[in-house]
């Protein structure tokens, strides 16, 4: 069986983002990633410093560890990263929650597509703005998009600045027909908890939902906060 590299599996918690933010989960945090974001949260997974926390799992290893953890508490999995559409072997993965009735969600930049990622039940790409220093090939992006299924995709770009704000909306007119999401970014990641962060963080969304109000050209769209942060600070493992 193919093994998975594993960094966290945690929960029950909620989902904080995207379109099933508040939904009860699960999560499975894979090792790897092919960007550098400047703003990463979760740069642990590919910066090397928790390479000695990485275990390769099967993906009946993974399932025992969730229900250990999770029991009867859960019937939706995330599948985090890092960016785990560069992983074939999850396809076991996808294949047994399937089999378990058990409902799936992954993020991922859009950078790559494997062919588990149309069995998502919740699969959002997250297209990374300027602030990231990184640079999206939109053309990948397209083929990817279009080897999805649609009525499980939507799309989401957070938000840090102007230049973030323009590429979002140029990324929203290139798929109009896709759901979009707009989520303000956290800018505040020096340690685990940030003094008076829920507080900072309600004002840069109260600021983006301002924006957003007063932008014809950004009427089909929802703006939402990084739910777990507000409850949670930066806190790993929530």
């Amino acid at each position: 069986m193919a093994k998975i590299p594993v960094l966290e599996i945690f929960g029950p918690t909620i989902q904080g983002e995207g379109r099933v933010i508040g939904r009860k989960t699960m999560f499975v945090r894979t090792a790897g990633c092919d960007y550098r974001c400047s703003w990463c949260d979760s740069s642990f997974t590919w910066d090397g410093s928790a390479k000695e926390d990485i275990r390769m799992m099967t993906a009946e290893e993974i399932y025992d560890e969730l229900y250990q953890i999770g029991g009867e508490m859960f019937n939706h999995v995330t599948i985090s990263g890092g960016n785990p559409a560069l992983i074939k072997g999850i396809q076991e993965l996808v294949d047994l929650f399937e089999g378990k009735n058990i409902y799936s969600a992954l993020e991922t930049q859009g950078s790559k597509f494997q062919p588990w990622m149309t069995q998502i039940d919740d699969l959002t790409i997250s297209p990374k703005p300027p602030s990231s220093k990184m640079k999206p090939n939109l053309f990948i992006l397209d083929e990817v998009i279009k080897q999805c299924k649609h009525d499980t995709l939507n799309l989401k770009v957070v938000i840090f600045d102007n230049e973030d704000y323009a590429f979002a909306k140029m990324i929203h007119h290139r798929y109009p027909s896709i759901p979009f999401y707009l989520q303000v970014g956290n800018p505040y990641l020096d340690g685990e908890h940030v003094s008076h962060h829920t507080e900072k963080l309600l004002s840069l969304y109260e600021s983006l939902v301002t924006r957003v109000m007063e932008s014809s050209d950004m009427n089909n769209v929802y703006v939402l906060p990084q739910l777990h942060t507000l409850l949670w600070s930066n806190k790993k493992g929530v």
